[in-house]
Order: C-alpha cells, then structure tokens, then sequence
C-alpha cells in the first residue's frame, strides 16, 4: 500500500488535471460546448437511450441533460423519438451528422493528445492509459462500458482498454 505522503501527491497531480481538462476544452469547436460533446461521446459509446440513462451517465440532473440535448438536437447531431415501451419517454438517437461531429471531436482530442504526449513513449502512453483506467474503475466510474482486467501493471497491450472520449 502507498504511504499518506503518496496519497497526498496524488491528489495535488489530480487537482492539476484541470489544466489539461480546460486545454482539451479549448480545442472544441465554438457549436459544440463540453457538455454537448459529452452527449455525443456516450451516444456514440453507448447506443440509443432515453433521457434519464444519459444524465445518469453524465451524473447531472435532468434539468440539465435537457439543456444539453436541446443544443445537440438543434443542430441536427441527435433524434429524439418516442419510447415504444412508454410514450411519454424519448429515445435518443445520434444521427449522420451528429456521428460526423463526433468524429471531428475524437480528431481534434487525439492530435491535441499526440502533440502534447510526442516526448512520451508509446509504452509510457499505453501505461497511463492504463493506470487511469483503473483509477477509473476504482472509483466506478458508472460511464465506462469495460471493466479492466487486473492485468500485469506494466502490460504493454492496451488496445483493449482504450476508449474514445473527447469529453
């Protein structure tokens, strides 16, 4: 087990992240503000589904998740339809457009990421990603569809365990 004065570098490096977070921020184009890409990313991860799963994804009330929707679905990027198992909910479906956007944003996000981490090596990259996803796990993190095998800490093979998220 780490020792307290891990623990509390860890925690100043996480608060830091934030830098890194609002750099990724910067890149989204002006239409398409973090939470609306957020929409489109678990859409495009998670397939159709009503309201209330994605703000529970987003952990954001509904209230808000509405806001975000209307946004994306003004611009054509989402379909809502009705539920067949319950008129009164909506299905939420990404369309064409919506899928062109998102690809853009995992576009952007991977170039601000190559050109950022250029110095690191591809098993320094494969490491992190693999280290936040765990990190992600032990917090469970309800977004993520995989659950990541407890691996040898050091494997080199991430393939599996990367996911595509510019929000």
């Amino acid at each position: 087990m780490a020792e307290q004065a891990q623990y509390e570098e860890l925690a100043r490096q996480l608060s830091a992240i934030g830098a890194v977070k609002r750099d990724m921020g910067r890149i989204l184009p002006p239409d398409c503000p973090g939470g609306s890409a957020a929409v489109l990313t678990l859409l495009g991860r998670h397939g159709d589904m009503r309201m209330s799963r994605l703000a529970e994804l987003l952990s954001v009330d509904m209230s808000v998740t509405s806001r975000h929707v209307a946004h994306v679905a003004e611009r054509g990027w989402l379909e809502r339809s009705p539920d067949p198992a319950d008129k009164r909910s909506r299905i939420l479906h990404l369309t064409a457009a919506g899928q062109e956007q998102l690809d853009e944003l995992y576009r952007r996000t991977s170039q601000l990421l190559a050109d950022r981490l250029s110095d690191w090596s591809e098993y320094e990259v494969g490491l992190l990603i693999q280290l936040m996803g765990r990190l992600r796990e032990s917090f469970g993190d309800c977004r993520s569809t995989q659950r990541l095998a407890h691996a040898h800490p050091y494997a080199t093979d991430v393939t599996e365990l990367t996911t595509r998220t510019p929000a």
